[in-house]
């Protein structure tokens, strides 16, 4: 059954189911404008999905034919994998960050083998075993392993969203905050109008994947591979200027959207809150302690997968899937180059696969 809550002002929000997926859904949100109906987000591509998405657009009294255009906050299948079939169905125009649009352009250009043996790659890198990495290489028998990357043709979007600049939106003040961490061209959009409801505090904020009531986002990694295939940080972290930190991004555009202090967060997942400084403090000394923790168990060197084995998750490492922990390690080694940039860890010279230790 199609779920449509009206937020008021003008704003209601879908939920557009995730197939297979702990988060159980996408909160999709359609905008009223001047010019027509605008979606923040769109959901995965999936066929209940896309029917999820339709009903509920005809249920906020319009048409899926009638989109405007499709602001997107990330590139993630659960947030972009629609966007294609919204634009082929309306015409509408599709916006991105650029530092993301980048990512679904390497995608696109990019046969699905490449991208495997790039994980591999990383993951041989990282420390992981050899029976984890196999089905990887089995480039001749995709089918055969444990999990493949959804979208591999994502729409190209046809229009930038820039930082700081309102959205061409008439009717609307809709601006752009670049909120990198969970992806490098995560935004945030802030609605510059007031509560609908009065609710003390200023204005709106879309926050996608970066704020969530009761979810720390995951860190993502997203670095190009080189002809070769090979990951750049295979011989470790040498070169800090080179390094990108995607922990400390996240941490220092947190800071900044405790500072707007909007009246309401409206995320991508679970439901709409109130308060949203107090819940920044909380992912702040949450990740504080996370490298606090991650520094004892530090004081042994350890590949970023030994590190992830160790790590405290929602389940045990052995309950946790195969995609699941590809996922981990990569937070691992976020934090572990936070801890580098910090000079609180450093690589342990001639380590293969390199090992990090706390200083």
């Amino acid at each position: 059954m199609t779920q449509v809550t009206d937020h008021g002002g003008g704003v209601r929000s879908i939920r557009v189911p995730i197939p297979d997926n702990p988060l159980g859904h996408t909160l999709v949100y359609l905008v009223a404008t001047d010019a027509g109906p605008v979606l923040v987000d769109t959901g995965w591509d999936d066929p209940a999905s896309w029917d999820t998405l339709t009903r509920g657009i005809t249920a906020c009294g319009t048409s899926v034919e009638e989109i405007h255009g499709v602001v997107i906050t990330h590139h993630h299948p659960d947030h972009h994998g629609l966007s294609g079939r919204v634009r082929e169905a309306s015409g509408a125009w599709i916006a991105m960050h650029a530092a993301d649009t980048a990512i679904v352009r390497r995608t696109r250009e990019n046969r699905p083998e490449r991208w495997f043996a790039y994980m591999a790659a990383k993951l041989e890198a990282s420390g992981a075993p050899e029976e984890h990495i196999a089905p990887l290489r089995e480039t001749d028998r995709p089918s055969r392993r444990p999990g493949t990357l959804p979208g591999f043709s994502p729409a190209l979007p046809d229009r930038e969203i820039v930082p700081g600049e309102l959205l061409p939106l008439p009717g609307r003040r809709l601006r752009a905050i670049w909120t990198p961490g969970h992806t490098p061209g995560h935004v945030c959009l802030h609605l510059e109008e007031a509560h609908p409801a009065r609710l003390p505090g200023n204005g709106r904020l879309f926050s996608g994947d970066h704020l969530l009531p009761r979810i720390t986002p995951h860190i993502g990694l997203y670095e190009d591979p080189d002809t070769h295939g090979r990951p750049p940080t295979a011989n470790g972290i040498e070169s800090l200027g080179e390094i990108a930190d995607p922990l400390g991004d996240y941490l220092d555009s947190l800071e900044r959207v405790g500072r707007l202090a909007p009246a309401e967060v409206l995320p991508a997942h679970q439901h709409v809150f109130t308060d949203a400084p107090s819940r920044v403090t909380e992912l702040l000394a949450h990740h504080e302690e996370r490298l606090d923790g991650l520094l004892t168990l530090l004081s042994t060197p350890l590949t970023p997968w030994q590190l992830a084995e160790r790590m405290e998750w929602n389940r045990p490492w052995a309950e946790i899937p195969y995609g699941s922990r590809n996922i981990a390690v990569s937070e691992a080694e976020a934090h572990i180059r936070r801890l580098v940039k910090l000079g609180r860890a450093e690589a342990v010279p001639g380590s293969d696969p390199v090992t990090y230790a706390a200083v």
